[in-house]
C-alpha cells in the first residue's frame, strides 16, 4: 500500500455551533456581532422584502380592473344563425360578421326561432340550441379553436 493509495473519510459529523466560548464556533458562532443577519430567522425573508425600507411592489402604483387569462366566448343566437344555410363554423361566422375573428371561442344560445337547415360546428352550444338545430334537420358538432396558421419567412 502507498501513501497515495490511503483513501480518507470525510469526518460527516456536522458541527455544533455557539456551544460556548471554547468551542471553536462558540459565542457569535461565525455570524458577527449584532445585526439582522445575526438573528435567528434570518434566512426567511418574505420574497421582495428590502431590508425593512418599503418593497418595490408596495411602492409601485396597481393598475385598476382585471384581464381574464380565459376570454370569454363569444354569443350567436339562433335567430341570426337563420340567414345561414349549409355547413356553418368559426370562418363562416367570421366572414359574415357574427364574431370578431375565427380565433375566438362561440357559443350559441336560443333565442327566436331557426328556419334555416344548418350543420354547426362550434365550440358550445346551449342544449336547447342544439334541440332547435336538430329539430329544424341539423345536427351540431363540437369543435375546437381553429389555430393560427405560422407565418412562413421566406
Amino acid at each position: 500500500m502507498k501513501y497515495n493509495n490511503l483513501t480518507v473519510e470525510k469526518n460527516t459529523r456536522p458541527s455544533r455551533k455557539g456551544r460556548g466560548i471554547s468551542a471553536g464556533q462558540g459565542k457569535t458562532a461565525g455570524r458577527g456581532t449584532k445585526g439582522q443577519k445575526a438573528r435567528t430567522g434570518h434566512r426567511k425573508m418574505p420574497t421582495g422584502f428590502m431590508g425593512g425600507q418599503r418593497a418595490i411592489m408596495q411602492a409601485i402604483p396597481k393598475l385598476k380592473g382585471f384581464k381574464s387569462i380565459h376570454p370569454k366566448a363569444e354569443v350567436i343566437y339562433t335567430d341570426t344563425l337563420s340567414e345561414l344555410s349549409g355547413n356553418v363554423d368559426n370562418f363562416v361566422l367570421a366572414d359574415n360578421s357574427f364574431i370578431s375573428s375565427p380565433y375566438v371561442k362561440v357559443k350559441v344560445i336560443t333565442r327566436g326561432e331557426l328556419k334555416s337547415k344548418i350543420t354547426l360546428e362550434t365550440q358550445f352550444a346551449s342544449k336547447s340550441a342544439v334541440e332547435m338545430i336538430k329539430k329544424a334537420g341539423g345536427s351540431f358538432k363540437k369543435v375546437s379553436v381553429p389555430k393560427r396558421e405560422k407565418k412562413s419567412e421566406e
